[in-house]
């Protein structure tokens, strides 16, 4: 099954009761049974729920996996792969990461004895330097953000497979159109699925999903046992943004990377980071491993100073000023004062991540009004 019809049709089906094409939302909180222990395989909807598993069912098809499993948020989402560990492991994350996932690997895993590493993962001579007896998990983000830089997933998986560590993939920024960790090796595969997934702006929802079934019941047990699990609206919101997945990245790719190389090409801009740029220290990677190259572009302007970017950042009139990604409509965004500022400024420095730096979610507007759009923000800059 191609990909377009499995975001379409798979883990769906009509309802019986009613032949609603469309899968019901399960507004419940608990189910009759038939006698104590009796029921129809929905006891109680912490636990259960059809609306939810359904999109975990589309989920792992999508992720080419065996199992999905949903959350109330990305960060509930990764909370839950952290909790598979015991004090004293310990993580190496890629050092360029969402500000989020920083601050609940340094704030509050290392408060429980878990300790991360931050590294350049572009080079996996720098993981396998800092791995040792207690390394547990590799975390990757691929394309990183905001800097955009792109791991090799393949290479990253086969050195932790000889160490036996586990490696989960942060896959928001590609979603499963673009790439698909688990066939490159990856052990995890994660979604915030607020972003592409869920591609409205109008719901928060994480996901997991994995091929090994052991490791699907310590997630179903976590997500039992903790309790963030979404609800069956945003569940429905996100099965039906789904649907048009490939459409809508597609789309915004392909806005993307005529966007990348006009700004490349403009005599404000001083640097452009977008792995679909040649120049891209990564081209040749994403290449191989995504189908095409994003829809997220970072860039710097040519003076390069704060003063200049919040020019930019303020006078936008398609591009909204906001945080988040991988909505239908175009955002702008600030990372050192948003996305990212829960990251020391020293180590958001150490990556790239200048003060000026401007991240932009491409969505799918006609790209010629977005073009504009950048270039009546960019003839502010003196």
């Amino acid at each position: 099954m191609q990909f377009g019809t499995k975001a379409i049709h798979a883990g769906v089906s009509p309802d019986p009761s009613t032949g609603a094409v469309m899968t019901p939302i399960y507004q419940t909180s608990t189910y009759a049974q038939e006698a104590p222990g009796h029921h129809k395989g929905y006891e109680y909807a912490r636990t259960q729920n059809p609306t939810r598993h359904a999109l975990e069912a589309n989920l792992a098809a999508l992720e080419n996996g065996a199992h999905g499993i949903c959350f109330s948020s990305g960060m509930a989402a990764m909370d839950a792969i952290v909790r598979l560990l015991n004090p004293g492991d310990e993580i190496i994350a890629t050092n360029d990461l969402y500000g989020g996932s920083y601050r609940l690997l340094t704030k509050v895993y290392e408060r429980y004895g878990i300790k991360a590493h931050f590294v350049d993962m572009t080079d996996t001579d720098n993981i396998a330097q800092c791995i040792n007896a207690r390394t547990k998990l590799l975390w990757v983000e691929t394309p990183t953000n905001p800097m955009l830089n792109i791991i090799d997933i393949e290479s990253v998986c086969k050195l932790a497979r000889t160490h036996g560590i586990r490696t989960c993939v942060d896959n928001t920024f590609a979603s499963p159109y673009l790439q698909t960790p688990l066939d490159f090796g990856a052990d995890i595969v994660m979604h915030s699925a607020t972003k592409y997934l869920g591609g409205h702006s109008d719901v928060i929802l994480g996901a997991v999903v994995v091929k090994d079934l052991e490791l699907a019941q310590q997630l179903y047990f976590l997500q039992n046992a903790v309790g963030a699990v979404p609800g069956p609206q945003d569940c429905f919101l996100v099965l039906r943004g789904i649907k048009t997945l490939h459409l809508r990245v597609e789309r915004a790719c392909k806005n993307a990377k005529k966007i990348a190389k006009a700004l490349a090409a403009h005599p404000k801009v001083k640097h452009v980071y977008y792995p679909g740029l040649k120049a891209h220290p990564g081209y040749m990677i994403a290449s191989r491993q995504m189908r095409f190259y994003g829809a997220m572009v970072s860039f710097i302007l040519q003076k390069d100073t704060v003063e200049d970017a919040l020019k930019v950042l303020s006078s936008t009139q398609l591009f909204t000023l906001a945080e988040s990604l991988g909505g239908v409509e175009s955002l702008i965004g600030h990372p050192a004062t948003m996305t990212h500022a829960s990251i020391p400024r020293e180590e958001r420095l150490k990556v790239g991540l200048s003060d000026s730096l401007i991240r932009l979610s491409i969505g799918v507007e006609d790209v010629e009004d977005l073009l504009e759009d950048l270039e009546q923000a960019l003839r502010l800059v003196v």
